[in-house]
């Protein structure tokens, strides 16, 4: 319990089930993109056209940039908020990596300090939460599996270089027209400087943090800095398929005694009776209480549950979600 006497000492952590939702058509490409230099790009060369959702530290508009007409979202951060900074490290470091939302240009602030704005893809069907309230409704088992092979996929592609993510939900997995998924908002991310760099720090959300990061006192047994990512993948696809935040009653929203009694103390939620064995099994591979024992990205990968040769059928069933939810906003 000695978490609840730090309480009042955690400013970064956030409780709500926030859902950063990127609700917007989708849009023709121009061949034409902003810079991604961090030396002339200006607030300036972009028009702010709404108001998308909040992320780690930032505003997020959907712009335009003025001269290409790309569309973009806008990350606007507070004055010498430090995740800008941070966020741009990892994304200029994961430029190449799949499924990671890419960074089209760092705009600096008048101080030439920390970034004053961030110009990133737009995903035309924006976040999965966004998605899931929009349809009213959980999602099936395909849609689920394109979402969890794809979120695999870019969680591989930026733990190799050595980042964690540590605030993976279904509000910062974004998805395109065509079911492409795509993990956005690395606020909350640290770069590893060295293999068992801690990541026990309390940013992120508390509602999708790993037992270890929630109460490392207690779970400290064979530290992995990339299992929590792996856990909170666990939380974000048993919500979609639920419908709702899994490790609490539809309905009750967590507030920290809640939380901590659910994540470290309650059994591992597990998806229904009527779920595949598949799904059940790959569930409970990524909400293995213990992070030495939770299985890795890799081993995941192989799981039958997000087969390769299902792959292509799995995107197409989510782009007939993202489809249908447009047509729902008509």
């Amino acid at each position: 319990m000695a978490l609840v006497r730090q309480r009042r000492q955690l400013p970064h952590l956030t409780l709500p089930l926030d859902h950063f939702a990127l609700r917007v058509p989708p849009q023709p490409q121009p061949t034409a993109a902003p810079s991604t230099s961090t030396s002339d790009a200006r607030l300036s060369d972009y028009e702010r056209l709404s108001v998308l959702g909040h992320g780690n530290g930032g505003t997020v508009y959907k712009a335009r940039h003025r001269r290409s007409a790309q569309p973009v979202a806008l990350k606007l951060f507070a004055d010498g908020d430090t995740s800008a900074a941070r966020e741009a490290e990892i994304l200029m470091l994961a430029a190449d990596a799949p499924h990671v939302v890419r960074l089209h240009a760092v705009i600096p602030s008048a101080a030439g300090e920390a970034p004053a704005a961030l110009a990133l893809e737009l995903m035309p069907g924006g976040s999965l939460s966004g998605l899931l309230r929009r349809l009213d409704r959980p999602m099936g088992e395909r849609p689920i599996a394109a979402v969890a092979r794809q979120a695999l996929l870019g969680l591989a592609a930026v733990h190799a270089l050595r980042v964690v993510h540590r605030d993976l939900k279904p509000s910062n997995l974004l998805v395109g027209a065509d079911g492409e998924v795509k993990i956005a908002d690395f606020g909350a991310g640290k770069v590893l400087r060295r293999r068992l760099d801690p990541c026990a720090s309390y940013v992120g959300t508390a509602a999708y943090m790993s037992p270890e990061r929630f109460d490392p006192e207690a779970y400290s047994g064979d530290y992995d800095p990339y299992a929590a990512d792996v856990w909170s993948l666990g939380v974000a696809i048993l919500e979609l398929y639920r419908g709702h935040f899994p490790l609490l009653p539809a309905g009750q929203r967590p507030d920290w005694a809640a939380l901590m009694c659910a994540i470290c103390f309650g059994e591992a939620p597990e998806p229904p009776a009527a779920a595949s064995e598949e799904f059940r099994d790959f569930v409970a591979r990524c909400l293995e209480k213990k992070a030495g024992r939770r299985a890795s990205v890799a081993e995941l990968l192989e799981h039958p549950f997000v087969a390769e040769r299902e792959a292509a059928g799995a995107q197409e069933a989510l782009a007939a979600l993202v489809k249908e939810a447009e047509q729902l906003d008509l």
